[in-house]
This record gives structure tokens, sequence and C-alpha cells, in this order.
């Protein structure tokens, strides 16, 4: 039985889940089970961390605090994560790869450059979307102009987004040897597409005000569509 990744249990988490389907716990290996419950346990620290950050601050939440919440004594905090920091990143860094492992699906699915490109946007509206709770916590810290880590930290967490624009920088740069795509800077034109992307679900917000008599979804296919038009051969 193959190890169980603690993406699978990020939607529909609770703190019980240890005590779970005792007859599948049973069916595994001594050491598959360790695994899984080691897997859930971290789930269950990250978990109580969101709700903590969303509620209280970053600044307001402690280890002590994140314990509580997930019914956890303090030494079991520290033996999966060294510092508060760590755990925030550690969410990202979630979330980040689990978009990455949906973009990478598109990216092998697709064989066109502007599909490609396309396929990318729609996999972050509907990470948006399904994964709700971990857009926003890439969102809490990348629109806020404080940097929380410390250099070492925030590199790493940086370098799971660059995956990301990587992915899109080589889709533009395939395009452009193939003849679809005309762009003189595809690591910058890379910046602005994802940029784009991200401010456009902001927008959702205003559905109801700004976007009245506008649906969402369709200003955000236009603007990909846009974007995507304005880099393709004539």
């Amino acid at each position: 039985m193959r190890g169980i990744s603690s993406l699978e249990f990020v939607e529909h988490r609770s703190k019980n889940e240890l005590d779970y389907a005792p007859q599948y716990r049973r069916a595994m290996g001594t050491q598959e089970r360790k695994a899984l419950e080691k897997q859930l346990r971290r789930s269950q620290i990250l978990d109580a961390a969101r709700l903590l950050l969303f509620s209280s601050g970053i600044d307001s939440v402690s280890i002590s605090g994140i314990a509580g919440k997930a019914e956890l004594g303090v030494g079991t905090i520290y033996f999966y994560f060294k510092n508060k920091e760590e755990i925030f990143a550690a969410l990202q860094e979630e979330g980040l790869d689990l978009l990455y492992s949906k973009i990478c699906k598109i990216i092998q699915n697709e064989t066109a450059p502007e599909k490609q490109l396309a396929g990318i946007a729609n996999a972050y509206y509907q990470f948006s979307e399904e994964n709700k709770n971990y857009f926003d916590i890439i969102n809490y810290f990348l629109s806020s102009p404080t940097v929380f880590f410390e250099q070492e930290l925030k590199q790493q967490i940086d370098m799971s987004g660059h995956k990301i624009l990587k992915i899109i920088q080589d889709t533009i740069l395939s395009g452009i040897h193939q003849g679809i795509f005309e762009e003189d800077a595809p690591g910058r034109f890379s910046m602005m597409f994802w940029g784009t992307l991200h401010g456009l679900l902001h927008f959702k917000k205003l559905e109801n005000t700004v976007l009245e008599n506008e649906n969402h979804l369709d200003l955000y296919e236009y603007s990909v569509n846009k974007l995507i038009e304005a880099i393709q051969c004539r």
C-alpha cells in the first residue's frame, strides 16, 4: 500500500481522524500505520495554525495557542516543527506543491502551448475555488507588505512558487520555438501572466458591486485569452 500524502487530507480533516476507520488501520502494517498517524498529526497541527492565522493574525499566533487548538501538547508541536514560522511555511509549500501538481497534469495532457497556458490559468481558478484554504494562505503572505520569514525559509517558499513560474516560462519558450508565440522577454511575460491571474482572482470579491453585470469566470477567461493572443504570431 502506498504512503498517503497529507495533501489528500486537506479539505476534510477532523481532530478525531486518528480514531477513524480502525479496521483500515488494523489492515496496515506497523510502519505504514505509524507513517499515516504521523502525517495525520502533522495535518492536525497545520489545520489549527491556519484557523488561528485567519481568526487572530500571525502576530497573535503562538506555539502554545496552536497546541491548544489542535488539542496536542506543546512538545508534540516542537517534534514536528521548530517554530511557528516553519508551520506557516509548510502550509504555503503544501499549497504550492498541490497547485504545481495540478498544473503538471495540464502540461502532460495538452500539447499545444496556447492551450497549455489556458489550462494553467484554469487550474489556478479551480485551485482558488476547490482548495480555498490553501489559496487563502498563499494570498495572506503574498499580499502582505511584511516579510514574515527569515531569508533561508523565505527562499525555500519562493522556490516552490518559482517552479510554477518556470512551467509558464517553458511553455512560452516552447511556443516561440514552434513559431506559435512571439515574445522578446518570456521570463517577464510569465511573471506578468501569473500576476495578472492572481489579481483577477481577487476581483471575485466585487461580483455584487463593481462586477454586478459581469460574470467573474467569463471576465477571467476573457482576460486570459487576451493575454495569450497578445503573444501569438500574426
